[in-house]
């Protein structure tokens, strides 16, 4: 489990092509200090395993589902990526409760700069629109966020300084790709409140 408190802005420093995969080598001092082979880092908000480590960068192995279903396809050498290991049992919860298991991509609409932060537009899939709402959680690139404006295809997030320094969101533009993972336990609920719903509709009949 992640809290999407990024630790450090990484980058991409090799992408080999394994026919229906791709193996990623990533440079990151923070989350490869005391790392080993099996352990699991977020990169851009998808939960992906060490499979090598080598001083200050680690590889991972990405299936097709996952290119598939995030932006990490659209990776190159040199491009920025959000790291993040997980949580510890006894860590504070700065963010919120990120699985790393991303739920489609958006991307970015608009950005309205202010004297003090940059308020954000991303487009919203429409299978997710659901789950978005004003003052909620969503987690972008790995990132926790609090929603400002949830419309019917887009949200709306406001990046303090620091976000803006030490994440991707820094400098993403118009029309680039950000992975986004609703709030888990929206899905919970959806899921148990349609189960009962299910249940109560037959028990009626």
């Amino acid at each position: 489990m992640f809290t999407g408190i990024v630790e450090e802005l990484g980058h991409v420093t090799a992408v080999e092509t394994l026919g229906d995969a791709c193996r990623f080598r990533l440079r990151g001092p923070v989350v490869t200090d005391g790392a080993k082979h099996g352990d699991s880092i977020a990169v851009n908000g998808v939960c992906l395993t060490v499979v090598d480590h080598e001083g200050d960068e680690f590889t991972a192995d990405v299936m097709a589902e996952t290119l598939k279903r995030s932006s990490l396809g659209a990776l190159s050498v040199g491009s920025r990526v959000n790291l993040e290991r997980p949580t510890a049992v006894g860590d504070r919860l700065g963010g919120h409760i990120v699985q790393g298991h991303v739920d489609g991509t958006g991307q970015v609409l608009q950005r309205t700069p202010s004297e003090h932060w940059e308020i954000v537009k991303i487009s919203l899939p429409a299978d997710l629109s659901r789950y978005v709402v004003e003052k909620g959680s969503i987690t972008v690139d790995g990132i926790s966020l609090t929603v400002v404006e949830a419309g019917a295809d887009f949200f709306t997030v406001s990046l303090i300084p620091t976000t803006l320094d030490l994440t991707t969101l820094g400098h993403k533009q118009p029309g680039d790709p950000v992975n986004l993972e609703v709030d888990v336990i929206a899905k919970y609920v959806e899921r148990m409140l349609g189960d009962r719903l299910s249940s109560e509709g037959t028990a009626t009949r």
